[in-house]
């Protein structure tokens, strides 16, 4: 898996103070998307040993809630593995620290994936510019759900 960037105090993708780990790669190509530059799964950097540990010595400030991926789309499917172990590891570490998953795919798709084990809140949907609101919290078009995957399941 390759990712873009990692934001270690982020306050606009999900609750509270965030760390969010930018994916690269995703197959929905949404119109207006506001991260193009991740569709391409070979775009960015390589995810490594290293990079995990840089997400979780961000993690482990006081201040951080939770971790938020994104992308790109972290259940592209040259993503759903690493994005898994690093969702088990954050969970291992930080068990009472959220996660967040943006993802294109919806719920009724991804519901029974292993992951959602340790994912907390998935943001699901393509962004539909046609649907664009920006007075919604946590997403960009009102097609998207706020899913609360313990309440789900």
């Amino acid at each position: 898996m390759n990712y873009q960037k990692i934001t270690k105090t982020d306050i606009a993708n999900g609750l509270g103070v965030r760390v969010t780990l930018w994916v690269s790669g995703c197959e929905h190509h949404c119109k207006g998307c506001h991260n193009p530059q991740t569709w391409d799964p070979a775009s960015g950097q390589p995810f490594t040993v290293d990079t995990l540990k840089e997400v979780i010595q961000a993690m482990a400030k006081p201040w951080i809630r939770g971790l938020t991926l994104s992308g790109g789309d972290p259940l592209h499917p040259d993503n759903v593995d690493t994005v898994f172990n690093v969702c088990r590891t954050v969970k291992e570490w930080f068990p009472d620290k959220d996660i967040w998953l943006y993802t294109g795919y919806l719920w009724e798709e991804v519901k029974d994936l292993p992951i959602m084990k340790y994912v907390d809140i998935v943001v699901d949907g393509e962004f539909i510019q046609e649907l664009k609101d920006i007075t919604l919290d946590w997403r960009g078009s009102s097609n998207q759900r706020i899913i609360e995957v313990k309440h789900e399941r």
